[in-house]
């Protein structure tokens, strides 16, 4: 089942075209990357599928609901742990997981058990008692994706979950990310190349606002022939090609 399909979205700032003609289709419990360097277009697309901005033109379903004449649907099926990290800094812990129950509209004793269960699966019991201000970056982003996944949203979207963590945090991110791997789809935005090549089931390389590539990691290599993901990123990055291979296509342009 098709989770996510968008059709020539694109976004315009005056003279800036930040999505240019994006057609992407993501399956259900899918985990796919956006990848690209910054300035390259992820943040954008993530707003637009998210109904945060309105594309200038074309189009994105998800399950079915049109961002453009239903976004009110699709707001109801998604949640979004941005690129700022978004917790109540003056908050315990416990506090901020049951005011997002309270936002969706749960009463207090589910509220209650739904915070409870996050705490355990996010591992968040040594801090829920303390004040999200004084967290670490890397529990304040654990903290954040919590909120994001509490309202059990069918689409999940992660903007650079881990942007600006140490190794450690970030490779803790990542177990937490995997575990929710086949759950519910995910959308997450990098520029790390290994983040993309170690979590996602595909892989879309954006380029100045374009779409210029996507498969898994193993057809990008191959596709570009080269040796490692690295090398494949930068070359996939420069040329103009047209790649098909089963149900994934690769699109590369200037």
């Amino acid at each position: 089942m098709t989770a996510i399909e968008t059709k020539g979205l694109s976004k315009t700032y005056k003279a800036t075209r930040a999505v240019e003609d994006l057609n992407l289709t993501i399956e259900n419990g899918e985990l796919f990357a956006l990848l690209g360097v910054n300035g390259a277009g992820k943040t954008t697309t993530i707003k637009m599928l998210s109904c945060l901005i309105k594309p200038s033109s074309g189009d994105a379903t998800l399950m079915g609901n049109s961002v453009v004449t239903s976004p009110l649907k699709v707001k109801e099926i998604i949640n979004v742990s941005p690129q700022e990290t978004a917790v109540a800094p003056n908050l315990f812990v416990r506090e901020n997981l049951e005011l997002m129950c309270g936002i969706y509209g749960y009463d207090s004793k589910t509220a209650r058990e739904k915070t409870d269960k996050t705490i355990k699966d996010f591992s968040l019991s040594e801090i829920e008692k303390s004040r999200a201000r004084i967290l670490s970056g890397g529990w304040q982003r654990r903290l954040s994706i919590a909120m994001a996944i509490i309202t059990e949203p069918e689409i999940l979207f992660l903007d650079e979950p881990t942007l600006g963590l140490d190794v450690l945090a970030r490779r803790e991110l990542w177990r937490i990310i995997e575990k929710m791997k086949g759950k519910i789809t995910i959308v997450l935005t990098t520029h790390y190349l290994e983040e993309a090549k170690a979590l996602a089931d595909r892989i879309a390389i954006m380029s100045r606002g374009k779409l210029v590539a996507v498969g898994t990691a193993g057809e990008l290599k191959t596709l570009a022939n080269a040796d490692n993901f690295e090398d494949a990123f930068v070359a996939l990055c420069g040329g103009e090609k047209t790649y098909e291979n089963g149900s994934s296509s690769v699109y590369m342009r200037e």
